[in-house]
């Protein structure tokens, strides 16, 4: 990424442009400083005290991964493999944030849990409370890492300053607000900042359609293109997947992508869950992932087609793009994760830049604050809290949850130089959610509906299905495996699902279960339906409050969108 500080690669901002940005920095911090004026608890700095509106909470939803993944990750995979990456949203995202929402959000809200790990420590004891915490904590550094490095390299590219002061005076910003207003600050910003992504990337497409011309003018430029017409269709997929086999490569992304590691993510991560903890009522929670499905379902087209009129049009990938599509990083320096950026340097003008620009780095530091506001509650309450300084004032632990803020930054700076060396930045994310979110799913999944699970099952499933998703993908490494492409990523999840789902099994045939009485409102079949259902009058009345209504609505379109392309 160095030679993104090439003279021949930086953005010819103007005046206009860094004025744009000034103020976009002060209305972020801002709201910063705005919402501590709101932070008097520990449950306000760390879950907003559960008062937020869901139409806040579902846009903040979709804007907490409106980061590195789908901006910068989704475009490299438009120029990389075309119209496939659109199943990162309606195979990869869609049914399970419905899920969430229909499913999954009466047990977590219901509960009062204040973090999904919390809701293992109910169901399965401390041992897979503590396995769970620890492997989010990690996940969340990682992740908060790589948009860390892309928030640090579209600065690098903007004035040329070293990656490693960009990547320290990115981190500072990010941290002034989510330091001082906590998660509020987060999602108002995050509300914020989706609107900002909306209005840089649409003028982009619009830009870059033009550009081309229109839909047609890019099938013709793409079908004569390497990636061919394997590019223009979603399914079978074969080019996202490197499996070269049809069925297999539907397999893989239905089982593996949309089943495995979108339900592991979307309905086990506190990242997102967390959001949709933060709303003031139960029919809120479950409307904040349906209300975010809305957008979630359009954003393809904002960052994929992007990708795919870079790709055609940018040419350091016109005159290398056979060797980019082969080992991702053309002889150029450039790889497909700067096709937004050397699109904004070549199509748009001074003025529009700026929002672009202001565009790409909200996305970053929409992630990036999900991640630390995420990590500094599981570690606070979940880590801190329960095994190291327990029965403390709540004062104690609101001081904690901003020194752990300020801790999660500078962990973050030192994997946004691990991030740095990966030249697709959407494999090396998928990567790790194979670690992380695939194993947690599949115990999380087993234990709220087969009451007979045992507290030794959580913690151990937990432990081996990881174990096999790092040695799936340690044998592809070493090209033991013949994988390629992200396809690792797929049979990595899936691997780390079915071990996690046979040792849990074997472990709890072995062992004894908790009593009932303990498991009422953690299990579903001892639940009773009463408290699963959320109060449908006064403000949460109405047929568009109706989250199955709702649910339905986006699933018809999704189906539809399916078809279409």
């Amino acid at each position: 990424m160095l030679v993104l500080a090439d003279a021949n690669l930086r953005l010819n901002a103007s005046p206009i442009d860094y004025i744009e940005l000034a103020f976009y920095f002060l209305l972020v911090l801002g709201i910063g400083y705005l919402a501590r004026r709101q932070v008097s608890s520990s449950l306000d700095f760390l879950l907003s005290g559960r008062s937020l509106p869901a139409w806040v909470t579902g846009l903040a939803f979709v804007s907490a991964n409106l980061g590195a993944v789908e901006v910068m990750g989704m475009s490299a995979n438009g120029v990389l493999y075309g119209l496939p990456t659109v199943h990162y949203f309606w195979i990869g995202a869609i049914p399970a944030m419905l899920f969430l929402g229909l499913v999954m959000m009466p047990f977590y809200y219901g509960s009062k849990v204040r973090s999904v790990p919390e809701f293992m420590r109910r169901r399965f004891g401390k041992p897979a409370h503590l396995v769970n915490g620890i492997s989010f904590a990690a996940a969340q550094i990682l992740i908060a890492g790589a948009n860390l490095f892309l928030l640090a390299s579209v600065v690098n590219l903007l004035l040329g300053w070293p990656l490693w002061v960009s990547i320290v005076i990115a981190a500072a910003i990010v941290l002034g607000y989510t330091a001082l207003g906590g998660l509020s600050a987060a999602i108002y910003n995050e509300v914020l900042q989706f609107f900002v992504i909306v209005v840089a990337l649409l003028p982009l497409t619009i830009v870059g359609l033009i550009k081309v011309g229109g839909w047609q003018g890019l099938v013709d430029k793409i079908t004569s293109s390497p990636g061919g017409t394997s590019q223009l269709h979603s399914w079978p997929g074969d080019n996202l997947t490197g499996f070269g086999n049809n069925f297999l490569s539907v397999l893989g992304i239905v089982f593996g992508l949309g089943f495995v590691l979108s339900f592991g993510y979307w309905t086990t991560n506190f990242v997102e869950v967390q959001r949709a903890m933060a709303s003031k009522s139960m029919s809120a929670a479950r409307r904040t992932p349906i209300i975010g499905a809305f957008p979630k379902m359009l954003v393809p087209f904002i960052v994929i087609i992007p990708g795919m009129i870079a790709g055609v049009v940018v040419p350091e990938y016109l005159s290398d793009k056979g060797i980019l599509l082969e080992g991702g990083t053309a002889p150029s320096g450039v790889t497909a994760n700067n096709a937004l950026l050397l699109l904004m340097r070549d199509l748009l003008p001074n003025g529009i830049l700026g929002i672009a620009i202001a565009g790409l780095l909200a996305s970053f530091m929409a992630g990036m604050a999900a991640n630390l506001s995420s990590f500094n509650t599981v570690f606070t309450y979940d880590i801190w809290q329960t095994y190291v300084k327990k029965d403390k004032p709540d004062g104690y632990y609101l001081k904690m949850g901003r020194n752990t803020t300020v801790v999660a930054t500078v962990l973050a700076i030192g994997t946004a130089f691990i991030a740095s060396n990966s030249a697709n930045i959407l494999t090396y994310l998928q990567d790790l959610f194979s670690f992380f979110n695939a194993p947690l799913f599949a115990t999380f999944i087993l234990g709220m509906f087969w009451k007979r699970m045992t507290p030794h099952a959580g913690w151990s499933g937990l432990v081996f299905g990881t174990l096999s998703a790092v040695t799936v993908w340690g044998l592809s490494q070493a090209e033991i495996l013949p994988l390629t492409g992200q396809g690792i990523s797929f049979v990595a999840a899936g691997s780390a699902f079915v071990v996690d789902i046979v040792v849990s099994v074997a472990v709890s045939l072995a062992t004894r279960p908790k009593a009932e009485a303990e498991l009422a409102g953690l299990v579903y079949s001892l639940t009773p339906r009463g408290s699963l259902k959320h109060d449908a009058t006064g403000e949460n009345a109405g047929w568009y409050r109706k989250p199955g209504l709702l649910a339905g609505i986006v699933l018809v379109i999704t189906i539809a969108l399916n078809i279409i392309f």
